[in-house]
């Protein structure tokens, strides 16, 4: 996958943002600091964190086979020298004579054939598969467990940009949808975890990103966040006193950030370790 490029007020605000566009955990994403703020006078911070992020790779893409003869190297031949005929052996006047082999070696021919042959075929999946692929991958796996659980809903694919797809879980009404969100919606990050899985186990050398929504919930959250945010902005502000917040996900600790990178008032950071990370709002 290619590398995101985020910025932010800190190294840290710029990471989750990263973190949260690829929808992965910091230890499944390779992370490089590309810039840090620098402190300016007065203790004030000028310019912005830079950092790319990727998703680690499963695995190694496999290797192009080389031609044989490539580069001017001729094939070698795997025939062995011809054994020298061994001396007749004479006991009480019998002559014995060396045993004949019961396998016969392979021609020549058929070995310089062989030695000549091209290249094996590439397998189709080196690139892995396309995005459409993997949204519907996404999607049939999705239908399959709503089926088992008996929910009734609609399952639809969406794609969000060249490396993101969005499959949306609705329903009406979508009430029975609650139990795959879960508490402050972290059934519905395990389930995203499941579905990118899922379509990686058919596609090792390359997954894009893959969302997962149910009955609208990441857009309600992300709603309900920013306003949250500005509400504890006032306060910081107001006390003058920092405050940190309970510990999110890092799509939740984006939205804290994005909700208030305007406001000149306030800084944001995360601090701590998955799953316990959290954001610290305080005075600029």
């Amino acid at each position: 996958m290619e590398w995101v490029e985020t910025t932010g007020k800190t190294v840290d605000e710029a990471m989750d943002r990263a973190l949260a566009h690829l929808g992965v955990h910091r230890d499944d994403a390779e992370v490089e600091i590309i810039e840090e703020p620098k402190a300016g006078l007065f203790g004030r911070v000028r310019g912005e964190a830079r950092v790319r992020a990727r998703v680690r790779p499963s695995g190694p893409r496999p290797k192009r086979s080389r031609r044989s003869g490539e580069h001017g190297d001729r094939p070698k031949s795997s025939t062995p020298r011809t054994d020298r005929p061994r001396p007749e052996k004479k006991t009480d006047g019998e002559v014995r004579r060396p045993k004949e082999r019961t396998t016969p070696r392979p021609a020549a021919k058929e070995r310089a054939e062989k030695s000549m042959k091209g290249p094996i075929k590439e397998d189709s999946m080196a690139e892995g598969i396309s995005l459409a692929e993997q949204g519907s991958i996404a999607k049939e796996f999705l239908v399959g467990l709503l089926a088992s659980m008996d929910i009734k809903a609609e399952v639809s694919v969406k794609e969000l940009d060249e490396e993101t797809v969005e499959v949306s879980v609705t329903a009406n009404p979508p009430t029975e949808l609650g139990v795959l969100v879960g508490p402050r919606g972290t059934t519905l990050q395990a389930l995203q975890e499941v579905t990118r899985t899922v379509v990686q186990s058919k596609s090792p050398s390359r997954t894009d990103r893959i969302l997962v929504d149910v009955a609208q919930y990441r857009e309600r959250r992300v709603a309900a966040l920013g306003r949250f945010a500005q509400q504890v902005a006032v306060e910081v502000i107001e006390t003058g006193e920092e405050r940190a917040l309970e510990p999110m996900s890092a799509a939740d600790r984006k939205a804290v950030h994005d909700a208030l990178s305007d406001n000149e008032g306030v800084v944001t950071r995360s601090e701590g370790e998955d799953p316990r990370r959290f954001v610290v709002v305080a005075p600029a």
